[in-house]
């Protein structure tokens, strides 16, 4: 599996665990979600850090800085991932 694709998954994961946590919240607020989805948002986190690391380049490296970001890192660093260098930061 390729890290940008690894990227994708987890980002995935983690934005969609953080949205069933905060309605769980929300609405009925069952122990059962949050002690189920819960870790998997914070395995999901952790993974999306570690595939950010492998799947950005040094041209990259403000991808690694978004992957950071609790709940919706793994999303930006895809974002980041997907556009152009950093202003004076050349690809080879």
């Amino acid at each position: 599996m390729t890290g940008v694709r690894a990227l994708r998954i987890a980002a995935g994961t983690e934005a969609v665990s953080l949205a069933l946590l905060l309605l769980n919240l929300l609405t009925v607020h069952a122990e059962a979600v949050a002690s189920l989805a819960g870790p998997l948002h914070g395995t999901a986190y952790l993974a999306a850090i570690a595939a950010a690391w492998q799947a950005t380049t040094a041209a990259d490296a403000s991808a690694r800085w978004y992957a950071l970001v609790p709940g919706v890192g793994g999303l930006l660093a895809l974002r980041r991932i997907g556009r152009d260098p950093a202003p004076g930061v050349r690809r080879g």
